[in-house]
């Protein structure tokens, strides 16, 4: 089985396997360091090695391919234990592990060796591997008032906002995450261990609208450069779980990202306005959106201008959630160029799900996105793409919900290219697939290439857009409304009741 090196540090390396099956391996294989078998029958594409040595030669084989790699030289290997307790005792280990942070040096590996660690906002740094080994589980505090308060932005000398935290796409006053990067580099999280913020046991979750500070994330990476997650898994977040803001080159390798079905706004992990990201052998199961890719809502859109692109999410597994991949809402700066392959979205409600509306403005602009090599099974509507989605104080007003034409000026977005091509999509219930553009910006082009589709025989209703006047339905074959060019190659349907697609104000239907 060939295979290739997504990321290595001092103390760790994941692989993938060359392939093109999605998510789990054709059959199960062990992987052979040294001459010595360290994994047994492995299931998935995607695989990690961790308690490696720095500045060692490895040599990696899986079937009859091997692969020769050299761990980096480590600095210094730190371990927590080394650093005691405060004398007067108490769960907290926030200082602890935070002093160990600093002194960790340039190039050096910091690993965080107790069973129970607990803290309330950590910091991360520069030129450093933070290590959570297997066994062993970083806890977030679950007390609100324990969080001191951070400004949403503040001005700087060039007249520029400089947006310190962030929610749902503004900046907003807010807790600080369990664990945050400010203009980080070379900067690598790793280990089998456990990032659990313990939202459940706070209230968190409670009168979400009432809290008066934004929640939480269980990390932040504002305005860092190569970073890179490996191994660990990510638990119980406040809100959205990883959010990385205006960060480039950027890698989420083999994590399990996990929040309860009904946590609210927990998504999984939302790039924003961020450029070269790869998520590849993640798996989800969330109480919101898995992955969402988002670029800020109209201000920061506008200001900034930085779209989020040049993303490849590949070889992941979205098990539940609102929806596995998800275009928006907060999109005002665009998305672009963004390849999704050999993923497997299962009991998500949406496959893809797009959403936006009028006023996220005319750098709104979402193009270039590639499905290919999915599996969907039991997901209710396996595409979506809503620009009129009721999002915001606002967005039940007439001027967003109008389904007439209005004119086009600096608030609307566009919505371009959508190509999705050898996917299977199983036990469907709501709709095969329901697409709404605006009149005056009717999307530009979507193709389906070797492509099927099915649908229970016992199907639930449901709302496939979240949007008014959309009603609920069951069984139904694709909707296209707003859409200029629409082509079909070698498209299958069964299951569905009624026509197998339906149209409004679509410029072109092609199919062969």
């Amino acid at each position: 089985m060939k295979f290739d090196l997504l990321h290595l540090t001092p103390v760790s390396a994941s692989f993938e396997l060359q392939n093109s099956s999605i998510y789990f391996s054709e059959e199960p294989y062990d992987v052979i360091l040294n001459g010595k078998t360290v994994l047994f029958a492995v299931k998935t594409n995607v695989f990690s090695l961790f308690d490696l040595e720095d500045d060692a030669d490895y040599e990696i084989k899986v079937g009859e391919d091997s692969l020769s790699f050299h761990t980096p030289k480590a600095a210094a290997i730190l371990r927590l234990s080394s650093f005691l307790k405060p004398m007067n005792g108490g769960e907290d280990d926030t200082l602890r592990i935070q002093t160990a942070i600093m002194t960790t040096p340039r190039g050096g590996v910091l690993i965080l060796d107790e069973e129970e660690m607990h803290a309330t906002s950590l910091f991360l740094k520069s030129h450093m591997t933070l290590v959570i080994p297997k066994g062993c589980t970083l806890f977030g505090n679950t007390d609100k008032g324990a969080y001191p308060c951070i400004p949403g932005d503040v001005e700087v000398k060039d007249g520029l906002p400089y947006e310190i935290n962030t929610f749902e796409g503004d900046p907003k006053v807010g807790m600080p995450s369990l664990l945050s990067a400010y203009f980080a580099k070379d900067l690598n999280v790793v280990g089998e261990g456990t990032i659990d913020a313990q939202a459940q046991k706070s209230e968190f979750w409670i009168d979400v609208k009432k809290l008066k500070w934004a929640r939480p994330h269980v990390v932040f990476l504002n305005h860092c450069e190569n970073v890179g997650f490996s191994g660990v898994t990510v638990k119980n977040s406040p809100c959205w779980t990883i959010h990385p803001f205006f960060s480039d080159r950027l890698g989420f390798y083999d994590l399990k990202i996990s929040n309860p079905k009904d946590a609210p706004n927990t998504d999984g992990l939302n790039p924003q306005s961020c450029e070269d990201v790869k998520i590849i052998g993640v798996y989800f199961s969330v109480g919101d959106d898995c992955i969402a890719l988002k670029s800020g809502k109209y201000y920061i859109g506008k200001i900034f201008k930085r779209p989020t692109k040049d993303v490849i999410i590949r070889n992941c597994y979205m098990h539940e959630g609102h929806g596995a991949v998800v275009l928006g809402s907060e999109v005002g700066a665009g998305l672009d160029n963004l390849l999704i392959e050999r993923c497997y979205f299962e009991h998500t409600d949406r496959g893809l799900r797009i959403k936006s509306r009028r006023g996220r403005g005319q750098d709104s602009r979402m193009t270039g996105i590639h499905f290919k090599n999915i599996i969907m099974d039991n997901v209710l509507t396996p595409i979506t793409a809503n620009m009129f989605y009721f999002c915001d104080p606002d967005g039940h007003d007439e001027w967003v919900q109008d389904r007439k034409p209005r004119k086009v000026d600096e608030t609307t977005p566009y919505l371009g290219t959508f190509v999705f091509e050898n996917m299977t999509c199983t036990n469907a219930e709501w709709a095969l697939g329901y697409f709404y553009g605006l009149p005056e910006m009717p999307i530009e082009s979507i193709t389906f290439k070797n492509c099927s589709f099915t649908m229970k025989d016992d199907c639930s209703k449901g709302q496939p857009i979240m949007a008014e006047g959309v009603e609920r339905i069951a069984k139904e074959g694709f909707h296209f409304l707003n859409v200029k060019n629409i082509r079909f190659e070698n498209v299958k349907a069964e299951g569905y009741k009624g026509e197998r697609v339906n149209q409004e104000n679509v410029g072109a239907f092609v199919e062969t």
